[in-house]
């Protein structure tokens, strides 16, 4: 059995993923679901949120998201595709 050493999404697309599921969600539990640190889930966050993907809100003591999935795709190979096309086609699990 091959070993798992690539996904065909980046640390970037499933932290995006797990903030659309959940709103809401501990930057804690993103790292642990992601299987990457916290700390590096937080720059991910600050890159999503810079490049206008995401908006942040604080609420009370936590935090609460919007994903803006009308933006296009980054990468010029995809830039004709929105976020949401991505976040639709995973759906919640």
């Amino acid at each position: 059995m091959p070993t798992q050493d690539w996904t065909f999404l980046t640390n970037h697309a499933h932290v995006l993923l797990c903030i659309a599921r959940d709103p809401n969600v501990r930057l804690r539990d993103v790292a642990t679901a992601v299987g990457i640190t916290e700390r590096a889930t937080q720059r991910i966050v600050a890159d999503l949120v810079e490049a206008g993907y995401l908006e942040r809100e604080r609420v009370g003591r936590r935090n609460a998201y919007q994903v803006h999935d009308e933006l296009p795709f980054r990468h010029p190979v995809e830039e004709r595709s929105q976020v949401g096309d991505l976040l639709k086609l995973l759906g919640p699990v």
